[in-house]
């Protein structure tokens, strides 16, 4: 067997577990091993307080306001606290108008940073996040906080769905997809990654981090390596309106990737240093092989098409490949779905590396501006 079908077997092996077999994995698994235990009933509601950092928010931020206030939540343990990154609009004012307890008007550092001046300021036992545009159903808060009964419970992100009533774009499909996994990982260990719209950690949990690098993924594994667990609350649901077109969703990503890699790279995600065996695989699994796939399909092309005349498997994996660089072409002038969900996958993926390319060759700013079509 020649070194070039041992590359060509390995990452077809490895892109098929990335993005198949991991699934497959954790559900074994998790007939095999024995769940956690189920979380307590909370004696008594913990105090909490809402950090929305916005920024040229005004369209939006008096809904999220309103939003929170409508929570089926104590009103006396709830504390709502909106952080202004240096918001060129009437973010701070509509704000205060529709009844926030705190608002921060800050000089433009960054999300990450607006989110430490809240937590800064924030009174709760438990620090909530939200993203601006992001909507909760009524019972949300209460969903949420509910595993923080169990004292080894750090981190809790809940469940968010990306609604669009007209584009293009398929992220809702992988966004289930994505959902289901977090559901086994969160029953075996710990959660890989979070979202934005909706998440807590206590209040002593919280971890102030580059401000390139956001809490989405930084937070679960840094958490677990202090000793904290990381879960999911599917019954803790938002709402958020997605990018509109493909297109879209393929900048929002690649510019989301350029805050990831840099945690990927040198954030501490690849030191084994406080991860257990099955989190390590999890990692691995999740996020590392994750974001080589762009790689790794560049690599089993260039290798299927040196070995064709080797066996007739090669000539069907060339053939493969371009036709689904064909059917994502093809999407651009019909809109049929599966021609769609081929666009989606071949653009998300290239943005993978996008986002490397951007942080290596630019570096990544801290700012952040709203997506087009997502308010």
């Amino acid at each position: 067997m020649t070194a070039l079908v041992i590359v060509f077997w390995a990452s077809v092996g490895l892109l098929l577990y990335a993005q198949a077999g991991y699934a497959l994995l954790l559900a074994v698994l998790g007939r095999l091993r024995r769940p956690r235990s189920p979380v307590p009933s909370p004696a008594q509601l913990p105090s909490v307080s809402v950090v929305v950092a916005a920024y040229a928010e005004a369209d939006v931020i008096a809904r999220r306001v309103r939003n929170l206030r409508e929570q089926e939540y104590p009103r006396e343990l709830l504390e709502v606290i909106v952080a202004c990154d240096g918001s060129p609009d009437e973010t701070a004012e509509r704000a205060r108008v529709a009844g926030a307890d705190v608002v921060l008007e800050l000089d433009r550092g960054g999300k990450i940073r607006a989110q430490d001046a809240g937590v800064d300021r924030a009174a709760g036992e438990i620090v909530a996040f939200s993203d601006a545009n992001a909507v909760w159903e009524p019972g949300a808060l209460r969903r949420l906080v509910a595993p923080f009964a169990d004292r080894r419970v750090g981190y809790v992100c809940g469940d968010v769905r990306f609604v669009n009533e007209r584009g293009t774009n398929q992220e809702g499909l992988y966004w289930r997809y994505e959902m289901a996994l977090r559901v086994l990982e969160s029953r075996l260990r710990s959660v890989t990654g979070g979202n934005g719209a909706i998440y807590a950690t206590r209040r002593e949990a919280y971890l102030v981090v580059d401000p390139i690098m956001g809490h989405d993924l930084s937070f679960p594994f840094n958490m677990v390596k202090r000793g904290w667990l990381a879960v999911y609350a599917p019954d803790a649901r938002a709402t958020e309106k997605m990018v509109p077109t493909i297109e879209g969703e393929f900048a929002r990503k690649r510019r989301m990737m350029s805050h990831t890699w840099p945690i990927v790279l040198r954030g501490g995600m690849l030191s084994p240093r406080g991860y257990d065996p099955l989190y390590a695989l999890m990692i691995v699994s999740h996020r590392v092989l994750r974001y080589a796939t762009p790689f790794l399909h560049v690599i089993v092309l260039a290798t299927s098409i040196a070995l064709i005349g080797q066996g007739w498997v090669y000539v069907v994996a060339v053939v493969l490949q371009l036709a689904l660089l064909a059917a994502a072409l093809l999407a651009g002038v019909l809109r049929a779905r599966p021609l769609l969900i081929a666009r989606y996958y071949v653009l998300t993926t290239a943005s993978l590396a996008a986002g490397l390319w951007d942080w290596l060759r630019r570096g990544t700013q801290a700012g952040w501006e709203p997506a087009e079509g997502t308010r």
